[in-house]
Parts: C-alpha cells; structure tokens; sequence
C-alpha cells in the first residue's frame, strides 16, 4: 500500500516504518558519538553521527535516505542533548545532502550528484567571503579544494561499486563524496550575511579567517566519516542484500 506519508512524500507504509526506525537510530547515535567543535564557533557542532546519511542514502536511496537524515538531524536538533538552537539551524539540510548524493551514486545517477555539489561550489564562490570579483580567492579555494578533489572521486566510485572485492573502498569513496557536500553546504549557508552576521554576529574579516583555517581540520573528519560510514555500509548491505527491501540492491551485484 502506497500513501502520502511523512512530510506529504508518498511512500509506503514499510518505507515509512524505515524511516521511522533508521532516524531514530540516528538519534541514538546521537547521544553516544562525540563531536568536534566548528575552528573558532563553539556553538557549531560537527557530529560524527552524521556519517549515517551515507548509509542511508546507500541503504534506503536518494530520496527516502534524505528524508530519512533530515528526520533523524530533526530530532537530534530538537531533544537532548540538543537543544533546538538557532546555531544548529541552518545546517539542518546537511545530512539530507550527504544521503541524497550517496544515493544518488549508489543507484549510478551520479552525474546529478556530480551536478548538486558542482553548483553548491559554485554558488559558494559568488559569495560576500569570496568576493568581490574573486578578489578573496583563497577563501574560495580554502573551502572547495577537498569538494573538487571529492568531485574527481566519485566516478571511482561508481566504477568500484560493481566489483565485489572493492565494495569497502566504493563505500568509502562514496561516503566521502556525500560527506563533503554535507560539508558544502554548511560552508555555503555560513557565507551568507543572515547566518554569520544575524545569528553568529561576525564580520566578513571574521568569517575568511575562519573559512582560510578550515583545511586544517575539516577534510580529516570528512575522512573519519567516510570511514566509519564503509565500517557499517558494506557488512549491512552484504547481508541484508537479498532481503528485498534495499531499493535497487536486487540490480547490485557488489
């Protein structure tokens, strides 16, 4: 049976119930991984948790691993030990991101992964840190280096996915890849004046120090989660692939 489910998205009642118990798992996670401090904004946490949206994306596909982020980012945001903070909100869409474009991989529609975290890059580029007319490119290139090298990484990937004996490495590739558009668009949302200046209250000069010392920690943890992320991916995938609920795992023949 089919019907318009969790935020008006039709799915199915089995698909819903998947939702339900994969965000609440999130949540749990939640509660016992720790978390790495944004460089210079203690308010913003970067939970490693987060690495479960790949998973997600890989296990449920785009679309139902996205909503299914978005709700588990959802209520970790809003019980304890989070605490709804304004700080948190804009980076509420980031683990939706990372599942939607591991999906989008998984299920080889990678030119349009390939097409989000080109365009969020982009955008990224056209903003008050980076600009005017390029004059700050090293901010830029301080926060898009690692997205572009993710970029040359994800048709790897695919071609990883459909060899047997590689299937951690297609993971991690993979889940880096999604991570790093989690990444993006939190440095995109950032960037714009609302967020650094209305709820952080700092100034540009403030923000392109912050984005230039950015690579001194943030690609490592992108890193962590990518693999934490292959740790649990491959062995669930392996054995939950013949029992017909993984969309399009029936077409893998990882």
């Amino acid at each position: 049976m089919v019907y318009t489910g969790l935020v008006g998205m039709s799915i199915s009642a089995k698909e819903e119930a998947f939702v339900v118990v994969f965000a609440a798992l999130y949540y749990v996670f939640s509660l016992v991984t720790p978390y790495v401090p944004a460089v210079g904004l203690p308010e913003i946490k970067i939970h490693l948790e987060a690495f479960l949206a790949s998973v997600f994306g890989i296990l449920l596909g785009a679309r139902l691993g996205a909503l299914t982020a978005f709700v588990g980012a959802l209520v970790a945001w809003v019980l304890p030990p989070g605490n709804a903070s304004v700080y948190g909100a804009p980076f509420l869409l980031s683990p939706p991101l990372n599942a939607f474009a591991s999906g989008l991989i998984y299920e080889r529609r990678w030119k349009e992964a390939v097409g989000v975290m080109a365009f969020l890059i982009g955008v990224f580029w056209f903003t008050l840190p980076v600009t005017p007319f390029g004059q700050y490119w090293y901010v830029g290139l301080a926060v898009t280096f690692d997205k572009i090298i993710a970029l040359a990484l994800v048709v790897p990937a695919v071609v990883l996915l459909s060899k047997r004996r590689a299937l951690f490495v297609a993971f991690f590739l993979l889940a880096f890849v999604g991570n790093q558009v989690d990444n993006m668009w939190g440095a995109l949302v950032f960037a714009f004046p609302v967020v650094y200046g209305g709820i952080f209250g700092l100034n540009v000069e403030v923000v392109r120090f912050l984005f230039t010392v950015s690579p001194f920690v943030y690609p490592a943890v992108r890193l962590i989660q990518a693999f934490l992320a292959a740790v649990v991916a491959v062995p669930l995938v392996r054995a939950l692939r013949g029992a017909g609920w993984i969309p399009l795992g029936r077409k893998r023949e990882s």
